[in-house]
């Protein structure tokens, strides 16, 4: 049921370092990218992938983790994704394009979690120096950095208590919770 993929469907940040991602995998998930709809079927998404030490250790070192755990400075080695992917697009990005960048990622990470494995869109990249250090082509830019891997723990999602308090944190068991607004107080209107 597709409510069950989306519920396990988390941002998952800790992976197990041993699980690699194979380009099979990671063509099948931009494939199902291509083929999500695209404002006026321009289709100006690009996509970049890494599954290697190398290139992995060098995205990694571009992005930021999570701003609400303020003490932690993302997955320790042996955590860290086994595999990328960057969205990318024409260097002035509409509005739409990044429509169609959610829509993308949002298939990309689905397909991720049917498939066992995990991931986390990064919107908190270095861009203008991860794009330099990839070499990427000078007309795209990076939108969005999909992390990739085998997730190593556990999330939880949680009734929002407070509704200003909706900051996703760690308990000392280091599960992840993360508070999710009720259904009831996001609809506004019945008409």
């Amino acid at each position: 049921m597709l409510k069950q993929l989306v519920k396990k469907n988390r941002s998952y940040r800790r992976f197990d370092g041993t699980v690699k991602i194979t380009k099979k995998q990671i063509n099948y998930l931009i494939d199902m990218a291509r083929l999500c709809p695209s404002a006026a079927n321009l289709q100006k998404l690009r996509y970049f992938f890494s599954i290697t030490k190398k290139t992995n250790e060098t995205i990694f070192s571009h992005v930021g983790w999570a701003a609400y755990l303020k003490d932690w400075e993302g997955p320790l080695h042996g955590e860290r994704p086994t595999g990328y992917i960057l969205i990318l697009g024409p260097a002035k990005v509409s509005k739409h394009l990044l429509i169609d960048t959610g829509i993308a990622a949002q298939t990309i990470l689905l397909g991720a979690t049917e498939m066992g494995l995990g991931g986390c869109q990064i919107a908190s990249v270095k861009k203008e120096e991860l794009h330099k250090s990839l070499e990427l082509p000078d007309k795209l830019e990076i939108i969005l950095v999909i992390a990739l891997g085998k997730p190593v723990e556990i999330v939880k999602i949680e009734k929002v208590i407070d509704p200003d308090d909706i900051e996703y944190y760690r308990d000392e068991f280091g599960i992840h919770h993360v508070p999710k607004r009720a259904l009831k107080d996001i609809i506004i209107s019945t008409k």
